[in-house]
Formats: C-alpha cells, sequence, structure tokens
C-alpha cells in the first residue's frame, strides 16, 4: 500500500556528490520520521541520517558535515545530499519511513540505490 523507491545512486569518484531521492507513493498523508541507512558488503545496515516529522535532523558521525538530508513534504519525497565523498560511503543506501494512511502508520523500506566512490 505504500511504497519507497530510491533513485540517485551511481559512481562517483572521491571528493564527488550525489543526491539521493526516496519518494513514497500510495494513499499517504502524510511522512512521519524517515532516515537514509547503507549497508556495504558483510557490514550490518546503519544509519547515515534521519529526520522527524517536524524536520530536527540527526547524524552518524561519518556523516556529519558532509550529508545532508532534507524533505518535501508537499511530495513526499526525502533527499539524501552527499559532498566529499569517500571510498569508505560505498554501500546500497536504503530509505526508510513510516507513513501515516488513514488511521495507521506503515514502517517501509525502499529497494535501495547502489552508491559506489572509486576513483
Amino acid at each position: 500500500q505504500v511504497q519507497l523507491v530510491e533513485s540517485g545512486g551511481g559512481l562517483v569518484q572521491p571528493g564527488g556528490s550525489l543526491r539521493l531521492s526516496c519518494a513514497a507513493s500510495g494513499s499517504i498523508s502524510s511522512l512521519l520520521a524517515v532516515g537514509w541507512y547503507r549497508q556495504a558488503p558483510g557490514e550490518q545496515r546503519e544509519l547515515v541520517a534521519g529526520s522527524t516529522e517536524t524536520g530536527s535532523t540527526n547524524y552518524a558521525d561519518s556523516a556529519k558535515g558532509r550529508f545532508t538530508i532534507s524533505r518535501d513534504n508537499d511530495k513526499n519525497t526525502v533527499y539524501l545530499q552527499m559532498n566529499s565523498l569517500k571510498p569508505e560511503d560505498t554501500a546500497v543506501y536504503y530509505c526508510n519511513a513510516g507513513a501515516l494512511v488513514g488511521l495507521r502508520v506503515y514502517h517501509v523500506w525502499g529497494q535501495g540505490t547502489q552508491v559506489t566512490v572509486s576513483s
């Protein structure tokens, strides 16, 4: 009933930038807390950045000063601007969101988008 679709991943050189998007679809009244996670091969999935419904944000130490999470509540879309990318940022990036549908809250994951930082 609720789907998240990520886009914007790809191959970028160290020091480069990417902007990831996460678009929510379905009969959504509003997006609640949202987050960007990543998972590198052989590693656990980790939170990179999060945003509450009111726009408060938090970041992993590795992302502070380089990544920015933002949201467009009218479009039910969440973004992750990633600057000064490093090879260690290479991972599959996933969007997670709480979505209010009527009186129910759905917690949904996107399918992931690959980010590769390499020269």
